[in-house]
């Protein structure tokens, strides 16, 4: 069946077509209305990587990746008063009732895993630090003090070298975990506890999504300023409430029925992915202003009847519309061959909500069009916009139809290729900056978290596995030597703050019991003695007390890395130093496994997405290439338009890369429906080139059409979005969203360029054959 065929049969039935679409929209939007907007912090995890399988594996023992951070820092003095000390036991109580938490896994100075351990001529004494009770005079919060300071576990770790602050770490379970009621009732605890004098910062993954959700009022209120300003531009630009109205309406209703579907699925919208939804409602409002605009050329051409032209409107661009379309979903679709749920359920809300614009746009508008009643509609605004674009696109054709000029810009457009592919070569896998780059710098939660990493080894932790082949192995001298010589060795490398583990135990009692002799600060002699030691310390504790270091079996253990921060860099050569390290010093009888914590999930996410990033960029290429290919039935045509999108591609990732923005979960999607973004508008340039071509012979006269007629729509939906995006920049409290505001303007900026100019140049220049065809080309 022909695209005239097509479009007969769709505009002989439009009530049947547009009462289907209205029950549709209010079934769908039922359904829309109950999805859930939050975070689920496994959609981060990538399916089946060795890192996530040791994460799931061992993190209710070792530590998950929800782990909370609170430091308390005195602003005179130190920690050892009173009141100050107060304050943190009420934390280390306090936290017992978050929901979702892990109690085994809070620590402080006022948790009983923390102890002092002693020797005399009466015998051992091992008991905590400061539990149940608080120091009852001040000799007992001196003693507490030396008891710190000679405790390597405590001192350093959870009490800062100047004695200026202190932390409470906190775990939670990863199915249990809820950030919406988390982060409300930590901010609550902090507001019970604080005191003056005693500042007070909490950072973690629970903090940050909890930050996020918090924003969602803001990001709507944003969205509902921006939506208004693209109505206003919309109807300043085309001066018209069709014009106005119908973009909104399609991008609107496709959008209900994207998550209206998805709701039925149980999938869940992420409030990060907000601005991908202005992205792909740039689609919907893209093609919808081409249709207006081809009607309203098909009635100033002299067809009376609206139904007829709007018959011929859709029959012209049915084809570019469809192809935009199917490219479009197709890049996103592509995202869903990444394995993170995150991306996939991106892609899988992408690709409905796009498919979805074939009915809710490419068939509805030209049937709602058919109404239309005035061969010229009114026009309610008119501040000369005409004039400003006609003066536009009449440079862009005399460029484009100037053999001289057209090669210039094949030229210089070659020349940005090669100068964007080279920056673009250095984009970010991961995150680029310290702290989280979802945050502006001078945030709360990124200024608190540069002040626990001043003053503690780092907030981001790893844990790296010590898997034993028997029981008891963690009790053998070799072993334990070994953990030690891995940490002296990876605590020398500048990314890792600190590390912990089952040795520094054992090292302090043998050094007590040998009377305070720093020479004893080291391993037992054999697996008796290593045994020995840990009951010592261990005396009077509660089951699981060292779980954060070995099981109770003493057969697989963990070593404790702090991080001062999670950029990529870091990751990659942290743990490239381990396996090194593994690699030229094997255990007998265990083996080093990599990795749980947050930093473990991460680097997992980082390697995937470095995997696939090539592999996803070939693979939508490809599919643009077979989808051109197709619809012009020439293999030329799938060639013909790869420059273009290379270049709009290497140009925003030399801009993620000069502006340090790191390729990752939020981005990659953005990053991927580019791929369809920068060539929509070449599909319609195109084919009215074609179109009139194959009625004139004059190609210059058919790419003065083109930009006169598809070129205004370019203009216009460049014009509308950009400037509605770029506001995310002044308005939004998330760096993310200003950042990938900028990132979707600069698509859309180049997009629109090589459309107007490009295209039509590489036509004129090239005159390919799938477009005009083997005859004599007119002037």
């Amino acid at each position: 069946m022909n695209a005239g065929k097509i479009a007969g049969f769709f505009i002989r039935w439009r009530i049947p077509v547009l009462v289907v679409i209205a029950i549709l929209t209010l079934v769908f939007g039922w359904f829309a209305a109950q999805i859930e907007v939050n975070t689920i912090f496994t959609d981060l995890q990538p399916s089946g990587h060795p890192y996530i399988e040791t994460n799931q594996e061992y993190k209710e023992n070792f530590g998950g990746a929800n782990l909370v951070t609170i430091m308390v820092k005195v602003e005179e003095g130190t920690i050892f008063r009173r009141p100050v000390l107060q304050v943190i036991r009420d934390l280390q109580r306090g936290l017992q009732y978050i929901d979702g938490v892990n109690q085994f896994q809070i620590i402080s100075l006022a948790s009983k895993k923390l102890k002092y351990v002693a020797a005399s001529t009466e015998g051992f004494l091992a008991e905590p630090l400061m539990w149940p009770d608080l120091p009852a005079t001040q000799q007992d919060i001196d003693r507490l003090r030396q008891n710190v300071i000679a405790n390597p576990v405590v001192y350093g770790n959870y009490v800062s070298l100047d004695l200026s602050a202190a932390i409470v770490t906190v775990d939670f379970f990863d199915h249990l975990i809820d950030y919406e009621k988390v982060y409300p009732q930590i901010q609550d605890l902090l507001g019970e506890v604080r005191i003056p004098g005693v500042e007070l910062k909490v950072v973690g993954q629970p903090i940050l999504v909890g930050i996020i959700i918090e924003k969602l009022p803001e990001t709507l209120k944003i969205v509902i300023i921006i939506t208004a300003i693209i109505a206003l531009i919309l109807l300043v630009t085309k001066g018209t409430l069709r014009g106005m109205i119908l973009p909104l309406v399609s991008a609107a209703i496709s959008g209900v029925w994207a998550l209206g579907i998805v709701q039925l699925f149980g999938v869940n919208l992420d409030p990060l992915g907000v601005v991908i939804t202005f992205l792909i409602s740039a689609r919907a409002i893209s093609h919808s202003v081409q249709l207006n605009l081809a009607f309203d050329k098909e009635r100033e051409a002299g067809i009376e009847n609206s139904r007829d032209a709007a018959r011929s409107t859709l029959t012209k661009l049915l084809r570019p519309g469809l192809l935009g379309l199917a490219t479009d979903a197709g890049a996103m679709a592509v995202v869903a061959l990444t394995p993170i749920p995150l991306l996939q359920k991106a892609a899988l809300i992408g690709s409905l909500w796009l498919g979805g614009m074939v009915i809710c746009t490419i068939i509805m508008i030209p049937a709602i069009l058919s109404w239309s009643r005035s061969h010229h509609e009114h026009r309610i605004v008119n501040i000369g916009a005409d004039r400003g674009m006609n003066w536009l696109l009449e440079r862009c054709n005399a460029v484009a139809t100037h053999r001289g000029k057209a090669s210039g810009v094949l030229v210089l457009a070659v020349a940005v290729l090669m100068v964007a592919g080279y920056f673009a070569t250095g984009v970010y896998i991961g995150d680029s900056k310290p702290g989280s780059p979802i945050l502006w710098p001078e945030s709360e939660y990124n200024r608190a978290n540069a002040a626990i990493n001043e003053h503690f080894p780092g907030t981001d932790r790893m844990f790296l596995v010590v898997e034993g082949e028997e029981d008891d192995i963690l009790k053998q001298p070799h072993v334990l030597e070994n953990i030690s010589r891995f940490q002296q060795y990876i605590e020398a490398q500048p990314e890792v703050g600190g590390t912990q583990s089952i040795a520094d135990v054992i090292r302090p009692v043998n050094m007590i019991l040998h009377e305070g002799n720093p020479r004893y600060f080291r391993i037992g002699h054999d697996r008796i003695a290593n045994a020995e030691f840990l009951y010592i310390a261990m005396a009077g504790s509660d089951p699981g007390d060292i779980d954060r270091f070995v099981d109770y079996k003493y057969r697989n253990g963990a070593v404790q890395m702090n991080f001062r921060d999670h950029k990529g860099g870091t990751i990659r050569t942290a743990l490239q130093a381990i396996r090194d390290y593994e690699t030229d010093n094997p255990i007998d009888g265990a083996n080093y496994r990599l990795a749980g914590g947050l930093i473990g999930v991460l680097a997992a996410v980082n390697e995937v997405i470095f995997s696939s990033q090539l592999q996803s960029i070939a693979l939508a290429l490809l599919l643009l290439f077979i989808l051109c290919a197709v619809a012009y039935r020439s293999t030329q045509a799938g060639l013909f338009f790869l420059p273009t999108v290379v270049l709009s591609n290497a140009v925003t990732f030399a801009y993620m890369s000069l502006n340090e923005i790191g390729l990752n979960v939020n981005t990659l999607p953005v990053a991927a429906l580019g791929i369809g973004l920068g060539v929509d508008y070449s599909f319609y340039i195109a084919d009215r080139i074609k179109e009139h071509f194959a009625k004139t012979g004059s190609l210059s006269e058919s790419i003065r059409f083109a930009l006169m007629t598809a070129g205004r729509g370019v203009i216009l939906t460049a014009l509308t979005m950009v400037a509605a995006v770029v506001l995310w920049f002044f308005f939004s409290s998330l760096r993310f969203q200003a950042e990938m505001g900028l990132l979707i303007a600069l698509w859309m900026t180049v997009s629109a360029i090589s459309a107007l100019l490009v295209i039509p140049s590489m036509i004129y220049v090239f005159r390919p054959r799938f477009l005009i065809g083997k005859r004599h080309v007119g002037a």
